[in-house]
């Protein structure tokens, strides 16, 4: 038996599009899109794009508009790079052809008929097989949403179980399922429709619900692949361990040391700054590399005030400097006036005095 190839532990057989439950290992659901008379060929290539987004690669054609269809430059456009799906692709004549290997049939519709299969969600759709075969929860179908808005019509809801609520019944997984997309104008007719075992219709806007067949073959692609188990996601960002009361502690220390450097924290008078800062982180569950950063912080504020007060020292003492020189000028004068000596000779003395007075003072 093969080995499990997806991340959550189903496997694909490659190239039938084949997928194995990951917890139904027995059973093998063939998925295939059938897409009715389309008349756009563009609306080709974009199921061509929904169904590979999905991992699914079974497109058939039923007497599409243009022969060629898959060969359209619109098509190819469209399809934006799922070029492999429309390689793939089958175009045939009849519907019996396209259905052919399937037991299951999934009509779309916009409104429910007044006769034929019953009308569901895709969801509720497919949920009837999923828990069944998972055992773990029993899906219940509640009653219709009374909105104002009446934007959902109904829901369906997976709850534990409870002795009041009655659950769906489990039918088996099909072999094979085939989703059924009618023609852009005028959709799936009631015959083909009849033929289905259900008709899935997408819960929109009551007042704008018609979605083009792209979309709507995504939606109901995508509940598929949900079903089915989805693919793990890529490129999450990496998780980081959470930080221990030691770390948090450090770094408390530090913002505080750095907040006195600022100013804000007067350390004669902290109140509760410091304690309401540990339940703040706290409440965050900082973790290791989030400490890094915040430390990082206080480090830096620390180094700039302490440039600023290096600086401040500075210009503190070159001031002080001016002031000696300017009195020694002053004082220089008015003693070459008084003993009638020539004023600059007197200044240039008194000035290097004063200047050799103030580094020895320096030195002291």
């Amino acid at each position: 038996m093969a080995r499990p190839n997806n991340a959550d532990g189903s496997w694909r057989r490659g190239g039938d599009n084949v997928v194995i439950l990951p917890l139904a290992p027995l059973v093998t659901v063939r998925t295939r899109f059938v897409l009715i008379q389309t008349s756009h060929a563009g609306n080709v290539g974009a199921a061509a794009r929904a169904m590979k987004t999905m991992g699914f690669d079974d497109l058939v054609l039923v007497a599409p508009r243009w022969p060629n269809v898959l060969r359209r430059e619109e098509t190819i456009q469209r399809a934006s790079g799922a070029l492999d799906v429309l390689a793939n692709a089958r175009i045939v004549d009849t519907l019996d052809e396209a259905l052919d290997g399937m037991d299951h049939l999934c009509a779309t519709a916009m409104t429910p008929r007044d006769f034929g299969p019953p009308t569901r969600t895709p969801r509720e759709h497919f949920s009837r097989w999923l828990d069944g075969g998972l055992g773990a929860t029993q899906v219940l179908i509640a009653q219709p949403v009374q909105s104002s808005e009446a934007a959902v019509p109904y829901r369906a809801q997976r709850l534990q179980k409870q002795p009041d609520a009655s659950p769906v019944s489990v039918e088996r997984f099909p072999e094979g399922i085939a989703f059924l997309f009618g023609s852009e104008r005028f959709g799936m007719r009631n015959e083909d429709v009849y033929r289905c075992h259900v008709c899935l219709s997408i819960p929109a806007n009551p007042q704008f619900g018609s979605l083009n067949i792209g979309a709507a073959l995504q939606v109901i692609a995508y509940e598929w692949r949900l079903a089915l188990g989805s693919f793990p996601l890529s490129g999450s960002t990496p998780h980081s361990a959470p930080a221990d009361a030691a770390q948090v502690a450090g770094l408390l220390s530090h913002l505080q040391e750095s907040l006195e450097a600022l100013g804000f924290l007067d350390p004669l008078a902290p109140k509760k700054l410091m304690p309401r800062l540990n339940q703040l982180f706290n409440r965050a569950s900082v973790t290791q590399e989030e400490i890094h950063i915040l430390r990082g912080i206080a480090k830096a504020v620390l180094q700039q005030s302490a440039r600023v007060k290096t600086e401040f020292q500075g210009e503190v003492e070159a001031s002080a400097q001016v002031q000696v020189k300017a009195k020694a000028k002053a004082k220089a004068k008015a003693k070459a006036k008084a003993k009638g000596e020539p004023e600059g000779q007197a200044v240039a003395q008194d000035i290097e005095r004063a200047a050799s007075a103030s580094a020895m003072q320096k030195l002291d």
